[in-house]
């Protein structure tokens, strides 16, 4: 009967993952208008008469709060516009312009906020200028603030009446020969006395790493990729329990020879470039499809109905002082085998069931026994180049 339970459990749990992915793929999908993009670059593709705009795929968020775009080239008339608009913003306008949306524009300095007469707000931008934007995650008084800044130092900020509707990245053209390389990814923070500037990375959310830089959810290898003793790890400060029991990365660069591995610590491993399965040995058994750039793989854990946390806390309340901070540790990958055989039973828990994903699809599953302690998201990496968005918490909200 406990079978039977287990395997409904999991066909729902498979359909649960595939409903979130279709949502998902109307949800974050960009949409650009007299554009073409290639790669990070952004080129306008009218006849000057028109405006061309973008949206970005995914909106700003506590995670992701700031974006940046470098002005390659200004055109005619260098009529470019970066700011923040609803999901569903007509293309044929430049961001600002209709409500709900605000905006820096290049050629006039001007602030547009909901409104096609803009207010002087900073100065004007050229060739080589980096503009960014992004917003403050404290909300007072149901406004938010939105700021931007020119190549590095902030221009000025504004409040706007905080909606539960998001706000997307948005950059606008107007002229022929504009162009601009647009980073998703940036980061901004406060800068110190010795001009060094303090990034909100997230490595909080990180216990421990080797040869990755964190860059909010964005994890990427600086290690030396030239052997298998140059491994990159990255471990999550908490395990999967009963609340947040799965997690996904999205390879956003494959990088050299996109030696990609998601699991959860101590073990399994499932690795992006042969699709192997690596459950506590360096040789990995056939286990699903190679994954490649822009591939969405993941990991989780089905527990047991009556399974709880030790002591009965949720994982919520728990004192963080008792996590380590993120510090580099030695490539334990192979390591941990070793140290599993000397301590011997205490390791062994309940029996749960351990699944990958791809692509919001189940490529397979493992029954393991859960070790003290639980199991941690490990990601592993180990070739030049390779960057991975990653999502501890995908189904949560």
């Amino acid at each position: 009967m406990d079978d039977i339970n287990l395997h409904y459990r999991f066909l729902n749990w498979r359909r649960r993952i595939r409903e979130i992915r279709e949502v998902r793929a109307v949800r974050y999908r960009e949409r650009l208008k007299r554009m073409l993009r290639d790669g990070d670059v952004l080129r306008y593709h009218g006849n000057s008469d028109e405006v061309g705009c973008f949206v970005a795929a995914r909106p700003l968020s506590r995670r992701n709060r700031y974006y940046e775009v470098t002005i390659i080239d200004t055109g005619v008339r260098g009529m470019i516009a970066v700011g923040l608009v609803p999901q569903f913003y007509k293309l044929d306008h430049q961001p600002g312009w209709l409500p709900h949306s605000v905006a820096f524009h290049a050629d006039d300095g001007k602030l547009y906020n909901g409104n096609t007469v803009g207010q002087q707000f900073g100065p004007k931008c050229c060739r080589g200028d980096k503009i960014g934007c992004g917003i403050s995650t404290d909300l007072e008084d149901g406004q938010l603030t939105v700021f931007f800044t020119k190549n590095g130092k902030e221009v000025g900020s504004v409040e706007i009446p905080a909606s539960p509707d998001a706000l997307y990245p948005a950059v606008g053209m107007h002229s022929l020969g504009e162009e601009v390389l647009l980073d998703l990814n940036a980061e901004w923070g406060t800068e110190e006395d010795d001009g060094q500037m303090i990034v909100d990375s997230h490595e909080e959310d990180w216990g421990r790493l080797h040869d990755v830089k964190v860059t909010g959810t964005l994890l990427e290898y600086v290690g030396k990729g030239k052997s298998i003793v140059d491994v990159g790890l990255a471990q999550a400060r908490r395990p999967l329990n009963t609340r947040f029991h799965y997690y996904e990365l999205e390879i956003t660069d494959a990088g050299e020879k996109c030696y990609i591995a998601l699991g959860l610590a101590r073990r399994p491993l499932m690795f992006a470039d042969d699709g192997k399965l690596f459950q506590g040995s360096g040789v990995g058994d056939p286990f699903g499809p190679r994954c490649f750039e822009g591939d969405i793989m993941g990991c989780g854990i089905m527990f047991p109905r009556d399974y709880s946390l030790d002591g009965g806390d949720d994982v919520d309340d728990w004192d963080l002082e008792v996590f380590p901070k993120p510090s580099e540790v030695q490539n334990e990958l192979y390591a941990s085998n070793e140290d599993e055989e000397d301590e011997g039973e205490d390791l062994e828990g309940r029996k749960v069931m351990v699944f990958f994903t791809r692509n919001g699809k189940v490529v397979g599953r493992r029954e393991v026994a859960l070790p003290v302690g639980g199991l941690y998201p490990t990601i592993g990496m180990m070739s030049t180049g390779e960057k991975v968005r990653v999502d501890l918490h995908p189904l949560s909200g």
